[in-house]
Parts: C-alpha cells; sequence; structure tokens
C-alpha cells in the first residue's frame, strides 16, 4: 500500500493527468465534495483531473497527516494554488479518502474546504 501511496503523491506532484490515472481503475470514481457531481470512469475523472490543473496550474500539497487500513488511506493536506489567469491565490485544508482495489486507486473523495477556498479567491460563495 504505502509503495502505491508513494507513486500516487509522485503523480499528483507531477501534475500529469495521464501519470495520475496510470494508478486508477477502469471503474474508478472521483468527487470532489465542493458542490460537484462524482466523475465516474477514466475518461471522466481524467478530464476532472485535467480541468483542476488546468484552473490552478501551481497546485501544491503539503502532507499534515496520513492513516492506511486495509484497502483504503485518508490523507490531511494543506493545498494551495493559484487560479490560472490571476494573482487569486488560496491554501486551504483537504481531505483524501482513498479506496484500493487490487492495488489501484478505485475511488478518490476529495473533502475541500470550499467557503474558505472561495473567499480567498474572492468568489461569491453561495447562501
Amino acid at each position: 500500500m504505502y509503495n502505491l501511496i508513494q507513486r500516487y503523491t509522485d503523480a499528483w506532484a507531477s501534475r500529469d493527468p495521464d501519470a495520475i490515472l496510470a494508478l486508477h481503475t477502469e471503474d474508478t470514481t472521483f468527487h470532489a465534495h465542493a458542490g460537484q457531481e462524482p466523475a465516474r470512469g477514466k475518461a471522466a475523472v481524467r478530464q476532472a483531473f485535467s480541468d483542476l490543473l488546468a484552473q490552478f496550474p501551481d497546485l501544491a500539497f503539503d502532507a499534515v497527516s496520513q492513516r492506511v487500513g486495509r484497502g483504503f488511506w485518508v490523507a490531511e493536506w494543506r493545498m494551495t494554488g493559484t487560479l490560472a489567469g490571476t494573482a487569486s491565490s488560496f491554501e486551504v485544508d483537504l481531505v483524501d479518502v482513498v479506496t484500493v482495489e487490487d492495488g489501484m486507486v478505485k475511488r478518490k473523495d476529495s473533502y475541500i474546504d470550499a467557503v474558505s477556498m472561495q473567499a480567498q479567491l474572492g468568489m461569491a460563495v453561495a447562501q
């Protein structure tokens, strides 16, 4: 499991959607719990990751804590980035819950402090 976690962390640090997707199952799901619907299947997940990396080209994650269990890991991060084409940046908490099947990422649920992120980026927060 720790080998997969390190490879996955490295793939995200590379900002290469194909490198990230290479570690996912065919029927993978990604759900950013910030108001979006889950992306299901490799093509949709790749698009979601590509969109995220295009929106925040300097997206970075600093590890805070990590817990590993049978078939999953939970990682707490401090996520930073700058909105493409602007000087607006953010620094927020993020928790990833990753489910593993047959040595691959089956599901990635990302819980983001979206209210703080929107406020830092100067975006309107829905009431």
